[in-house]
């Protein structure tokens, strides 16, 4: 889908640079801010194809990679706002003055819209302050949700259940401590008894977690503990390595930072966690998604899981659930993932709607889902990735209540 796409934003993104040209000229008259207009647009160009041919592939993303990123969406994103529009409304134009100087035989004065012209300017200024507002504010914007759900079978001494979800850390994005140490501090506010992390702690280098450990120690470790899965990210695959033996100490290293910040790692494999006579089972899967790595293992997971025991599960990916989950002959009545980060991008009205492109690419992206009497919830991320910034969609710390139905 993406590969059909980009052509057509391609298309856009130039147009959106011809119709600037034009309204500068339109509005100063002078051919010299259209040439340093475009010398500095060569320039932008320049740079970010020299970066980018110069990366170290052996690093991954970075922080400073993703903040070029941030400079690249700021100076290209907003000119869709400016071409999209014009370019239909000169189709309009065109059609009509073509309508009229063949069919009707008469000249009709056929300017822009001083308007829509007002209007896309606007648009697109406003949607560059978000985004700069989105790198520098909204990547750090911690917003704790809540939820409540309800469940026929949740052992009695369990209801109540308070767990604590974050998922998506991606410490080698982070370049706030301040920022970080505040989220943790929302994090310890909250009642819970139970922590779980969902995956991704790092983006790809066992060594991104270096200084971040010591911070990361400080979350409360509630009664029932705190355990983490892996993502996507933590199996080191999206660099080039030397030797599979480089690769294979990368992620070792990656799960004893993981351990070392105060989790219990669950590496295809469930605990139980118990009150007075009553009990539950926690599970840990490894990553496994529909177009990711699938180092996850459902059955070995689930061994020595009694068939109707109440189970909350823990995979990163949320395509897993309706891929293998959701309708297993086993009943796993809670999945926590995360992975999607809600493209970071989106508008939220409260209780009203919430919107992200990542929709259209997972089905359960964002929130609370349920099929049946099977309930997934999706994290939006903690952290961020790819570009330096969240716009809409908030970075997220989960609180999740659960209630027996009496």
């Amino acid at each position: 889908m993406i590969a059909k796409i980009f052509p057509i934003f391609l298309i856009f993104i130039a147009l959106g640079e011809i119709y600037t040209c034009h309204l500068l000229y339109k509005y100063t008259k002078k051919r010299s801010v259209i040439f340093a207009y475009l010398l500095l647009l060569a320039t932008i160009i320049i740079s970010l194809v020299l970066y980018y041919k110069g990366i170290d592939k052996s690093v991954g993303q970075t922080s400073e990679s993703m903040h070029i990123m941030a400079l690249m969406l700021l100076f290209l994103l907003p000119k869709l706002l400016i071409s999209i529009p014009l370019f239909f409304e000169d189709i309009y134009r065109f059609t009509r003055w073509s309508s009229h100087k063949f069919i009707y035989k008469k000249l009709v004065k056929n300017t822009r819209s001083q308007l829509l012209t007002r209007i896309v300017l606007s648009a697109a200024t406003l949607f560059a302050v978000t985004i700069i507002y989105g790198v520098i504010v909204g990547k750090y914007n911690f917003k704790v949700r809540e939820e409540t759900i309800v469940f026929n079978d949740l052992p009695e001494a369990f209801d109540g259940l308070k767990i604590l979800q974050i998922s998506d850390l991606h410490v080698g994005s982070w370049d706030n401590k301040a920022a970080i140490e505040k989220g943790i501090e929302m994090i310890n506010k909250q009642d819970f008894d139970l922590l779980l992390f969902t995956g991704d702690f790092v983006n790809t280098l066992a060594t991104e977690a270096d200084p971040w450990i010591e911070t990361l120690q400080k979350i409360k470790t509630p009664k029932y503990g705190k355990y983490a899965v892996l993502g996507n990210h933590d199996y080191g695959e999206y660099v080039k390595w030397n030797t599979e033996a480089a690769k294979e100490a990368n992620f070792m290293a990656i799960k004893k930072n993981i351990e070392k910040s105060g989790f219990q790692l669950l590496l295809n494999e469930n605990v139980v966690i118990k009150n007075s006579n009553d009990s539950i089972y926690l599970l840990g899967v490894e990553n496994w998604g529909v177009n990711f790595k699938k180092a996850g293992d459902l059955k070995e997971t689930s061994k020595n899981v009694p068939l109707h025991a109440f189970k909350i599960v823990m995979t990163h990916d949320p395509s897993h659930w309706d891929a293998e989950i959701v309708n297993h002959q086993q009943k796993y009545q809670l999945t926590l993932s995360g992975h999607t980060h809600g493209m970071q991008f989106g508008f939220n009205i409260p209780k009203l709607i919430e919107w992200s492109p990542a929709e259209y690419i997972y089905p359960e992206w964002g929130g609370l889902y349920q099929k049946g009497s099977q309930y997934i919830y999706v994290n939006r991320g903690f952290g961020f990735h790819a570009y330096s910034g969240r716009i809409g969609i908030w970075p997220e710390i989960t609180l999740l209540h659960l209630k027996k139905n009496k």
